[in-house]
Parts: structure tokens; C-alpha cells; sequence
């Protein structure tokens, strides 16, 4: 029950409700009747009654005092007291005058007509959702407080009311149960909602209208439902909007408006008005099958409040390495409609879920492999098991292109090096309590040594703690321990951690983490080989003991991995180390890994003769002139690994021009003769490391993988093709190298790990 104050029949006053349900045809005593009464001073009485065989019965109500009037409301028991406030249901309303000096009084029977008990079993009804919501690869995520709500929409705005939430258990599943009602007054359905703007259908229906020639005026989207964006839809094309209200047969936009006396807070808009309005819409407005299928008004006929069967969608949010996080976010576009009463569903986490495994590693014995580097499985990685590629090649992700689509094909994708933290995967046998990491810069056939303290980092697991229900950290540092003679730096491994302290239902993101490698600031730049190197130690106590160079699981080989590393240093000052401006107020990165330049811009004219285009000019130009730019776009690095820059103009408001685009009139791209020394020559002009143009590809004009340095280059376009007009204009210049930055857990694959821009305006006459 939901009431201000419930009171049962103690009370000094009682009034008695009779019910009549004989009219109904066939009628069964199958559903129970609630009948409350609303007091004038905000108390709220209610009885729920069983009508007998005959369709008869009678609500008691015990009353506090009878100073004012009572408004009564009888309807499906199923429903609240709140609810049946605004459902479309029967109503008395008894007056003071009517008791007189009574304490007992019984009102005229109230006919329960066939229509409200046909509704009233569908009006409000139980509706039960039960589900999972498990990862990627099929793990369940507990811990996720999971909520669904029902969604509506109409033109460009959305609403979302929420009708349940739950939280998974260990296995992932809830359970959320809820009662939902409809037959609400139009009235007081909507203003239980808040509307929001959908910019998805806002950008669709503006582009459905700017394609029909008949509006002149495209309405502009508003975050609140506002009439008067269907004033220039109802009139004539380039009418005022005052002709809307007062052609004939057109629809007053005025009848939108809420009755201000309806309710204390009025809604803005009346919604039994907009079926008017739409019958008007669906003549002037473009048909649309995306939209019908969509059941978008006014495209679908829209009387939400007389749904009966909500329209689902969910969100999902789970604490996740000590950080509440969005697991699930489901749009309009989602939504199930018109669910059962009861619903099974299976929710997709994204890649911020933490799911839940045991430890994943079955083989026994002193062995181990690492498999993962940077989330790059080895048979990615050149020089690895499982996959052969030349020896220029090795330690690189995606050698020689083997990953493309089309194997061996050239891209700004192919032979990729690693920099910054780069976490490690792989698993360890059951026996093995500590591991210790080796490296050399030679091969796997050379002697190896334990890395330097500052180039191996621990990380935290967690684990799911089904008696208090949440994620433990557990941390996984490094540690000296002596094994009697020499002291080794070392981690504690999962088999260890589990025989001393029990098996764990583990994150699966972090279970098969084994270290991380430091390398920014801290490892030349290199090829580098690892080897792990096992040590026993049964408890927390004593020395390590019995070390072995772990083997793969199931064989006799020695397990490694080699990894290619190029950091790049990153200055603070006002200057990098060529001297260019750089860090706050400017555009420009503090680093020379790779470092760019605007070196010059001329206009070339017919004659011969040049004209300078300095930063913030003014020249004029005529049609046959050409647009000469010498740009730098350079890795110094000893081993270069440049990806590709972009050089782009822009201009007037959000126009841009690619000038790296050979289909460009008089284009061509050359090594620049007016190289500075930081930046020769460009011996390949790229811009693209690997690309199916020739034109753009630098291993197609001689670079030898894996290496592209860039260097200085020479542009030269005609220059009315893109200098269209007289405007200001200004140059950007990008250049990236192909380094995949590790940072903590995870990776940056994108090419903004390692990247550098400079800027350079002026204003063109034409």
C-alpha cells in the first residue's frame, strides 16, 4: 500500500463504499478492487475488496475526522494509492454536508462497468525481468548494479523512466521485478517524464527536411519539447508563422498548452492535444519508412499513456579496479518493445566490465610463458613462436603486414614498436612461487641477466568476494628476496598467492597479468629479449630456493618473447631541441620524436618569379600561379619508425582542403631543396609509411622496413585549386610515428601516442 497515512477501521468516523460489479457480462471474482479516498488536508485512506460471486462487496474506510470533502477513487488493486491519483478510472467525490452529525455513513453502490474490469486486469500488471550481463568473451560480471528503464519518444526528444534496478551476483544474473500501469491521464503520464533532445533523430529528421524542397526553413532542434518548433512545418513554404493559427482547417498551436488549473504543476505541453497536431503533420511532412518502423510521431500514431507493455531498455554501471564505471548504456535505438510480462535477457559489458574467472593457468610443473605483450597476442609479433619474419623485423607488431587484411600489403599499420609501460600476459605451473625477469639485447641464445629494479613494475588483481559482494585488490609488487648469497627482485605469482591464501574468483582482466615492463626513461631504445626465471619459496618466510628457467608448459623449450622499444624524450622549457616553440600556448609538443615545420610558403607565378607567403601575410594570386610549400616532417631517431603526416588547409567556417591528395591540380610532392640541418632531405617523400597508392607510400619509393625517417619535403599545387576565394587560410601539419604507447594496464594502438603539429596562417587575395 502507498499512502500519506493509512488508517484501518479504528477511527471515529467510517464511511462504507458499496461495489457493483452484476453488470458485467460473465463475470468472475478474479481480481480484487482498491478503493481510497483522498482527503482535503492530504491524508489517504484505502480498503481493497473482494467482490463476491454476484459482483458485490463493500469498502471500509476508517477516518480520522471528516472536516472537508473525501475524493474517492476506485480501481485495480494492483495499483497505488499515488497511481490511481492519475488513472483514468471511476471517481465519487463525497461533501461534508453528506455525514451531518453521523459517524458512520455508506454512499450510493459505485457500477463497476465492464469496460474499467476488462482494464483494470491490464491497467497495472507484474512484470519480471531476469538476465545476465557478461563480457566479451562470455565471463559474468557481478557486482553491476543493473537498471532498465522504459523509453518513449516523439519528434526529436526522448524520455527514459526508470522501473527497476538490480544488482548481478557472482554467476552475473539479477532479477528485477516491477509493476507497471497504464490508462493514465494524458496529463499526468507526461509529467512524470523529463524529455531530452536525441541528437540521432534530431540530425535524421533535419536531414529528412532540408531534402524536401517545399521547407524553407528547417526548424532548429531544442533540448525541451516546444511547440513552436511546427510553426514553419504547418504553414505554407516561407509563410509567417502567424498564418499557422489562423489558416483555415490548420491546427492552434495555442491547444498545446497545458491547462494551467489541471494540476498544481501545469506541464508545459498537453500531450491529448498533439493527435490533432499530427493529423496536420503527416500531410505536409515527407513519408519515411525508417521513421514508421521506428514508431516515431508523427510519422506512427502516439498515445504512450495507454501503453500497456513498457519498451525497454538498460544501463548497467560496476566498481572495477576501485573505479564506478559505465558497463552498459543502451539507446533508444536498443530498445525492446512491447516485452512480456516476463523477460530473459543477456547484457553485453563493455571493456570497462570486470568479469569474473578462477585462475586460468591448469599446466603443473616449473613452467610458464609469457603470451601477451601490450594486449598483442606473439604470433603478431615478429621473431616470436609461431611466426617467422625477417630479422629487421623482430620485436615489431604486425610485421611485414601480416595481420592486414591482405597479408604483406604495405600500411601505416605494418612493423609497429612499443614504448612507455607495457604490461605483459602469460601463465606460470602450479609449482612455481616466484618469478624473477632476464633480458639481454642479443637473442635467445645469449646470456641473460635480471632487468635493472626501475624497468619491472607489480599491478593490482582483484578478486570478487561473494560474502561482502564487492571487488578485493590484492597487490602484486616486486621484492627483494635473497635466495642466501645475492638478493633477486622478484614477484609473487598466482599459484603462490592461492596455496597460501585460497583460490580466488579473479578479475579476468588482471589473472593473467605477469609484470609490467618500464621502459620510458629507463631502456635504450632497442630490440630487447626476456626470459622469466622461476624460484621456490613455499611460504612468506625464508630464502629462495631451486631456481629454474622456466620452460613452456608441455615442452622443453626455453619460453621468451623480444620486443622492439622507441621511446621518445619530451622537454619542458619554451623550446624543443631544434628550437621551435613549444608546450603552453602554443601547438607544438616539446619533442623532436618526430618534430614538424612550415620551412617555407611561396607563390610560384608563370614567370619564374616568387613571392613569399610569411606567417600572417597578405599575397595576391592569379589563375595560373602554383603554391610551393617546403614542409619538415622528421624522426632523428638512429632507428626511425615514422607512421605518416598530414598536411591540411583550412578556411572560412569548417571548410578544409587535404593537401596531400594527388588528384590535386599540379600536385606533386619531392624532397624540399631548402632542408634545414635538423631536418634533411626527405630521401623517401611518403607521406604515408605504407599506402595502396604508390604516390603516398614510402615503402614503395625505397624505404627499407622497418625504418621511415621522413625528413624536409617539397609541395606544389596550383594554387587557385585551393585557394577558392580571398580569405584567411591556415596550414596544419601533423606527423606520427607508429610506437604503441603502454600506460599501466593497457595500451594506446592509436598513432597519437608519439606526434607533433605546427600551425601556420596567412590571408590569400584572389
Amino acid at each position: 500500500m502507498d499512502t500519506k497515512d493509512t488508517k484501518q477501521p479504528t477511527a471515529a468516523y467510517r464511511l462504507s463504499v458499496p461495489l457493483d460489479a452484476s453488470g458485467v457480462q460473465d463475470f468472475k471474482p478474479d481480481q480484487a478492487v482498491k478503493v481510497v479516498a483522498y482527503g482535503s488536508d492530504g491524508r489517504t485512506y484505502e480498503d481493497v475488496v473482494k467482490l463476491d460471486a454476484k459482483g458485490q462487496g463493500t469498502a471500509a474506510l476508517a477516518l480520522d475526522d471528516v472536516k472537508g470533502g473525501l475524493h474517492v477513487i476506485v480501481g485495480p488493486e494492483t495499483a497505488t494509492a499515488e497511481q490511481l491519483k492519475g488513472l483514468q478510472t471511476i471517481t465519487v467525490d463525497v461533501g461534508r454536508r453528506q455525514w451531518g452529525d453521523k459517524k458512520e455513513l455508506s454512499i450510493t453502490p459505485i457500477a463497476i462497468s465492464y469496460y474499467y474490469w476488462f482494464w483494470w486486469l491490464r491497467w497495472c500488471r507484474r512484470f519480471k525481468i531476469t538476465g545476465v550481463v557478461r563480457c566479451a568473451n562470455g565471463l559474468p560480471v557481478p557486482g553491476a548494479k543493473v537498471c532498465a528503464y522504459d523509453v518513449d519518444w516523439w519528434w526529436w526528444w526522448s524520455s527514459k523512466q526508470q522501473v527497476g534496478c538490480a544488482t548481478t551476483d557472482v554467476n552475473g544474473a539479477f532479477e528485477i521485478d516491477f509493476t507497471w500501469c497504464c490508462g493514465w491521464w494524458p496529463w499526468y503520464w507526461w509529467l512524470q517524464r523529463s524529455w531530452f533532445l536525441e541528437p540521432i533523430l534530431a540530425e535524421r529528421i533535419s536531414r529528412l527536411l532540408r531534402q524536401n524542397s517545399s521547407f524553407t526553413k528547417v526548424p532548429h532542434p531544442t533540448p525541451q519539447p516546444d511547440p513552436a518548433v511546427f510553426h514553419s512545418l504547418l504553414g505554407k513554404a516561407g509563410a509567417p508563422s502567424s498564418a499557422v493559427a489562423s489558416a483555415p482547417g490548420s491546427f492552434n498551436l495555442a491547444g498545446l498548452k497545458a491547462p494551467a488549473s489541471r494540476t498544481a504543476k501545469a506541464p508545459q505541453i498537453d500531450p491529448s492535444a498533439l493527435d490533432g497536431l499530427r493529423k496536420q503533420l503527416v500531410t505536409q511532412l515527407p513519408a519515411s519508412d525508417e521513421f514508421t518502423r521506428l514508431r516515431l510521431w508523427p510519422w506512427w500514431p502516439w498515445w504512450p499513456w495507454w501503453d500497456c507493455t513498457p519498451d525497454i531498455i538498460f544501463t548497467a554501471t560496476q566498481d572495477c579496479q576501485g573505479v564506478e564505471k559505465v558497463i552498459v548504456d543502451e539507446t533508444i535505438w536498443d530498445a525492446r518493445w512491447d516485452i512480456p510480462t516476463d523477460l530473459n535477457v543477456t547484457l553485453a559489458a563493455n571493456e570497462n566490465a570486470c568479469c569474473v574467472t578462477g585462475s586460468t593457468c591448469l599446466d603443473g610443473g616449473d613452467c610458464g610463458f609469457i603470451s601477451d605483450v601490450c594486449e598483442d597476442n606473439l604470433d603478431g609479433i615478429g621473431g616470436n613462436s609461431g611466426l617467422s619474419s625477417g630479422a629487421s623485423q623482430v620485436g615489431f607488431l604486425n610485421p611485414g603486414g601480416i595481420l592486414n587484411a591482405v597479408p604483406g600489403t604495405p600500411s601505416v599499420e605494418n612493423d609497429r614498436p612499443y614504448s612507455g609501460t607495457i604490461p605483459l600476459r602469460g601463465c606460470l605451473g602450479d609449482t612455481v612461487d616466484y618469478v624473477e625477469f632476464l633480458y639481454n639485447t642479443t637473442g635467445f641464445g645469449g646470456t641473460f641477466n635480471p632487468l635493472p629494479a626501475a624497468a619491472v613494475a607489480g599491478f593490482n588483481r582483484s578478486y570478487w568476494d561473494n560474502g561482502i559482494h564487492k571487488w578485493v585488490p590484492v597487490p602484486f609488487p616486486f621484492t627483494p628476496i635473497s635466495d642466501g648469497s645475492a638478493t633477486h627482485n622478484v614477484i609473487e605469482t598466482l599459484p603462490h598467492y592461492e596455496a597460501n591464501n585460497g583460490a580466488k574468483l579473479w578479475d579476468s582482466f588482471t589473472v593473467n597479468f605477469l609484470m609490467q615492463l618500464v621502459t620510458q626513461n629507463v631502456l635504450a631504445d632497442g630490440t630487447y629479449y626476456l626470459r622469466m626465471r622461476g624460484w621456490h619459496r613455499p611460504g612468506y618466510a625464508g630464502n629462495l630456493a631451486t631456481p629454474v628457467d622456466l620452460p613452456v608448459c608441455g615442452s622443453e623449450t626455453l619460453t621468451g618473447v623480444v620486443v622492439t622499444i622507441d621511446n621518445h624524450l619530451v622537454t619542458v622549457g619554451a623550446t624543443d631541441l631544434n628550437g621551435h616553440q613549444c608546450g603552453g600556448g602554443t601547438v607544438h609538443q616539446c619533442t623532436t620524436e618526430p618534430d614538424t615545420a612550415v620551412l617555407a610558403v611561396q607563390i610560384l607565378h608563370n614567370d619564374g618569379t616568387t613571392t613569399d607567403v610569411g606567417a600572417c601575410g597578405n599575397v595576391t594570386i592569379r589563375e595560373t600561379d602554383q603554391l610551393v610549400i617546403d614542409l619538415a616532417a622528421y624522426d632523428p631517431d638512429p632507428h626511425p619508425h615514422l607512421r605518416n603526416y598530414e598536411l591540411t588547409l583550412h578556411y572560412d567556417v569548417n571548410l578544409e582542403t587535404n593537401l596531400l591528395n594527388p588528384a590535386l591540380p599540379g600536385w606533386s610532392l619531392i624532397p624540399s631543396p631548402v632542408a634545414p640541418a635538423w631536418a634533411p632531405a626527405a630521401a623517401q617523400v611518403g607521406p604515408n609509411y605504407g599506402d595502396a597508392n604508390p604516390l603516398l607510400s614510402a615503402l614503395n619509393q625505397g624505404a627499407i622496413s622497418p625504418e621511415w625517417a621522413g625528413g624536409s619535403v617539397r609541395l606544389i599545387v596550383n594554387a587557385k585549386a585551393v585557394f577558392p576565394y580571398t580569405c584567411c587560410y591556415q596550414l596544419a601539419l601533423y606527423a606520427f610515428k607508429r610506437t604503441i604507447g603502454g600506460g599501466g594496464l593497457g595500451c594506446d594502438h592509436s598513432p597519437w601516442n608519439q606526434w607533433n603539429r605546427t600551425e601556420y596562417s596567412f590571408t590569400i587575395t584572389v
